[in-house]
């Protein structure tokens, strides 16, 4: 707490920075500033509140610095227990009414699974085979938002945020990894970032190696085959450049490659334990050259591992991965670096359920980051806890006491009226 203390700069915020990590970390259902306030002082909610709420909403204090400050106590402890083997790319939703908060618009949201009126999130986790930790946490900004002045205003988004896709969030977040010179992993993501041709070109050029989910209708030419050389023209001119494909010389979809493969190309693998079974499925794994407009280039793209799971009893595939990690990686590996993307859903979840990550109440950009990068930090001291004591400990179970609210207490715009005794 000292180093987070001292990360946030003026000695003012030392106090309620602790306060509020405190907050998030102690019992109770609702982790928004008002309710915190109530268990940390109950003689004296509204002076809490009114500091809590400063800190978070309104203190100009770093959320890269305070992260970094985080991921230099937890990274050390997590290593103890095995090297960084990945980089993880995700992004989360949270469902919120109206539209005056930061970023709020209907989109896709994956908490509930489909279009919601939410804002997003993207993050970038360090990953061991045991643990995890966001280093990088962003809000997505839609361009009906970057573009509409009077909104950008009034929740106070610094002039120099500009409209990025998550791909383009996603690539400086791992830039800024690449420039603190953190031991590098294999880059995860889903087919929302390893669909997209510029994010997977941006990887290879810093030197990444990744396993990244596609859609099937991506295209790529079959084992053994790439575009046709440049055709001559003649004798005279420029000499032509360009890849050429024919009208009997095509790339194909994964989709349609995977359905064309023999049934001895796919084995049962079994990947991991499971809560209560092993994890098996069906995969094959081939080498192709994608396609994605190769026809304006002078070279093929370079060979990759298409990965296909096509579990037992579906009609087809369900899932794809490209991955350029090396020609003789064996299958098995190559299945558990794709499913190791499974550790984020477990970070988020602890950090909704069990930190609230997503009750921030406020309205602006600060309030929004200064809400996550704290509850960030909590969640590195947990996993710090866990890797330096028992990988079996939880959240939860560390013995965090607390005196609650008064029984009447009831947060400011609360439907529930106090029940009778």
């Amino acid at each position: 707490m000292e180093g987070l203390a001292t990360a946030a700069g003026h000695e003012d915020r030392h106090t309620p920075l602790k306060n509020y990590c405190k907050g998030l970390l102690l019992p109770g259902e609702r982790k928004s500033i008002e309710p915190m306030a109530a268990r940390l002082d109950s003689e004296n909610i509204q002076p809490m509140r009114q500091s809590l709420h400063h800190l978070v909403a309104k203190a100009p204090w770093s959320d890269e610095v305070l992260l970094e400050q985080v991921r230099n106590y937890v990274l050390p402890t997590m290593q103890k227990q095995g090297p960084v083997v990945a980089w993880i790319v995700d992004d989360t939703g949270f469902p919120k009414k109206g539209k005056h908060s930061v970023g709020v618009t209907r989109q896709y949201c994956g908490q509930v699974g489909k279009q919601e009126n939410c804002r997003v999130a993207v993050s970038l986790s360090v990953a061991t085979w045991s643990s995890s930790l966001p280093i990088g946490y962003r809000l997505y900004l839609p361009r009906e938002w970057a573009e509409d002045a009077e909104r950008l205003e009034k929740t106070e988004v610094p002039e120099e945020v500009k409209f990025q896709t998550k791909p383009d969030i996603a690539l400086d977040q791992i830039r800024a990894a690449v420039a603190a010179n953190l031991d590098r992993g294999v880059v995860l993501a889903d087919a929302a970032y390893g669909s997209n041709t510029e994010f997977r070109g941006g990887l290879t050029a810093l030197d990444l190696q990744y396993v990244v989910g596609v859609q099937s209708s991506m295209t790529v030419w079959e084992p053994g085959k790439q575009p046709l050389p440049a055709k001559p023209r003649g004798k005279t001119g420029r000499p032509p450049r360009l890849l050429q494909r024919s009208t009997d010389h095509q790339p194909v979809s994964v989709k349609q490659l995977a359905m064309s493969l023999p049934a001895t190309a796919f084995q049962e693998i079994t990947w991991r334990e499971g809560t209560d079974r092993k994890l098996r499925s069906r995969f094959g794994a081939v080498r192709v050259r994608p396609a994605h407009r190769d026809d304006e280039k002078a070279k093929p793209h370079a060979e990759e591992w298409l990965l296909i799971e096509w579990p037992r009893g579906e009609k087809e595939p369900t899932k794809y991965w490209l991955s350029t990690l090396p020609p003789t990686t064996k299958p098995i590996a190559l299945i558990k670096m794709a499913k190791r993307r499974w550790i984020i859903e477990r970070d988020y979840e602890e950090l909704k359920q069990e930190l609230g990550l997503g009750h921030f109440e406020g309205r602006n950009w600060r309030g929004f980051h200064h809400h996550a990068t704290l509850c960030i930090a909590a969640y590195g001291f947990l996993v710090a806890e866990r890797n330096r004591f028992s990988p079996s400990a939880r959240a939860g179970h560390l013995g965090f006491v607390a005196r609650g609210p008064a029984p009447d207490f009831r947060p400011r715009g609360s439907p529930r009226t106090p029940r009778a005794t």
